[in-house]
């Protein structure tokens, strides 16, 4: 099975450089990589710099400069036009250090015939699992992290992961899906685009798996600053999360959004006002009004 690595960057040349020393020394050697530069001709150039055309093991290595910033859906579909021969297409945040087997294990459980996606175990450097996969809440407009805080010295093979979608932060997507499913949703920009993939995917017959033997280290929210603390949090994460939360209702679970909707408004205020963050919860009310308003692609102020 022939895998495309698809990795989406902007101005990170080093978390990118970082990602592809991880790959090099992968169990499993059928794949090449992709990437595509959304922070425009410099940060391009720039990568092209400080990246070889090919890993220690002879994978190809190609550098795609986009036409702007695309945000992360748009990167990612980039990186799949230009890997049509590949039989599968591990989407890989460039943040992130995958364990030598993982993508070893994640193809074997591709390879079994019965699941269309596969999601592994993301955990942070302080060996605490992020998430094995996630559940939507159509009621609440929310996300849940399967597994989040668990040890990953724990044996995870007991734990129920039976998700409504994989991160998109390692998700490795075959063929069929997306021959049957299409394409990313380019119009979420940044955030929950995974999450409404999965979910159109599964309501056209597509199936989402699990291994643990999947590990991949992520460094959360590097580029957006999603992972600060909750007071310092810029704009962007903030204001998209909740957006796109809204359009994640609007597009699968039409019928849910007058109820969705002020759940969503009281949970903003139980997770920012609350605890005293006044500017995010501001950030947080103007992205839950756009997406109510159905505003998508780039925001305003970005």
């Amino acid at each position: 099975m022939h895998v495309a690595v698809c990795i989406v960057g902007y101005r990170n040349a080093e978390d990118i450089r970082g990602c592809l020393g991880a790959l090099a020394e992968s169990t499993y050697s059928d794949f090449e990589v992709q990437i595509c530069e959304n922070g425009g001709p410099d940060a391009y150039a720039l990568l092209v710099e400080a990246l070889q055309k090919r890993l220690t093991g002879g994978q190809s290595v190609t550098i795609i400069e986009a036409p702007g910033n695309l945000g992360y859906a748009g990167g990612v579909n980039m990186c799949l036009a230009a890997s049509t021969s590949a039989d599968a297409w591990w989407i890989l945040n460039p943040d992130t250090r995958p364990d030598p087997t993982a993508l070893q294990a994640l193809v074997g459980r591709l390879a079994r015939g019965d699941c269309d996606v596969v999601g592994g175990v993301l955990y942070g450097a302080d060996n605490l699992v992020q998430t094995l996969g996630g559940r939507w809440r159509p009621w609440l407009a929310r996300a849940e992290a399967i597994g989040r805080g668990l040890p990953i010295s724990k044996s995870l093979v007991s734990v129920d992961v039976r998700p409504d979608f994989v991160s998109g932060a390692s998700m490795l997507v075959g063929k069929t899906f997306v021959d049957m499913v299409g394409l990313m949703r380019e119009d979420y920009f940044l955030y929950c685009e995974e999450v409404e993939w999965c979910l159109r995917g599964r309501a056209r017959g597509m199936r989402l798996g699990f291994t643990a033997d999947a590990r991949i280290l992520h460094e959360q929210g590097g580029t957006t600053g999603s992972a600060r603390p909750l007071r310092s949090r810029p704009r962007l994460p903030v204001y998209l999360d909740e957006r796109n939360k809204i359009l994640v209702t609007r597009d699968c679970f039409p019928a849910r959004l007058a109820v969705a909707a002020p759940a969503a408004l009281l949970l903003i205020g139980l997770r920012f006002v609350a605890r005293g963050a006044w500017r995010q919860a501001q950030f947080a009310l103007q992205g839950w009004c756009a997406g109510l308003m159905n505003k998508r692609g780039v925001p305003d102020a970005i």
